[in-house]
């Protein structure tokens, strides 16, 4: 089974999971951050990790997030494991560290933390809340910085549910133009 089979199978089978105390279901946050990539004209590259970022969500043995979580689940690390043999770097980058982009901004931009939901604002706090000075110059040497600090935006914008996107078979050829299994055909 190609990667593009397995990822629209795993929209099918558990797409329709609510999204973390959200008003949308889990595809239609991820469908919804896509598109608004897709709107602000990003490289498909960018498009594809907007629509993969909360991909962990499904393949973490730690199951995915709830309200009443006391400790995280680190989603952004099992989608990062799960995406690295099949995509390149920028698109692993921005799900491995769209969680850390959501703790740079609300160390580095004062507006940010007062627009994030509730569910946000709780997550934040399992991953450890806004980022210290040190972390933030740390990870303001990510090669994909500016990239992954999109994708966290488009993440955030991802929760709207009178929104109607594109379905994830629309996304098909996309993702394969970005894998490197289409790449090595």
């Amino acid at each position: 089974m190609s990667i593009v089979d397995k990822i629209i199978g795993i929209f099918e089978k558990h797409g329709q999971q609510e999204y973390l105390g959200e008003a949308v279901t889990m595809a239609e946050h991820m469908l919804q951050s896509a598109f608004f990539a897709n709107q602000a004209g990003e490289p498909k590259r960018v498009i594809v990790a907007a629509l993969l970022h909360d991909i962990g969500h499904f393949t973490s043995e730690l199951g995915s997030f709830s309200m009443e979580d006391t400790k995280d689940r680190y989603h952004e690390d099992s989608g990062a494991v799960f995406l690295e043999k099949y995509f390149p770097s920028i698109v692993v980058d921005c799900v491995k560290h769209h969680v850390a982009a959501k703790r740079y901004l609300c160390a580095t931009d004062p507006d940010y933390f007062s627009a994030l939901s509730e569910a946000s604002v709780h997550s934040l706090k399992l991953q450890g809340g806004p980022m210290s000075s040190d972390e933030v110059m740390a990870f303001e040497r990510e090669p994909n910085l500016a990239a992954i600090v999109r994708v966290r935006k488009y993440d955030d914008r991802g929760k709207d549910p009178s929104i109607k996107v594109p379905d994830i078979y629309s996304y098909r050829k996309i993702i394969e133009e970005v894998s490197y299994e289409q790449q090595a055909l």
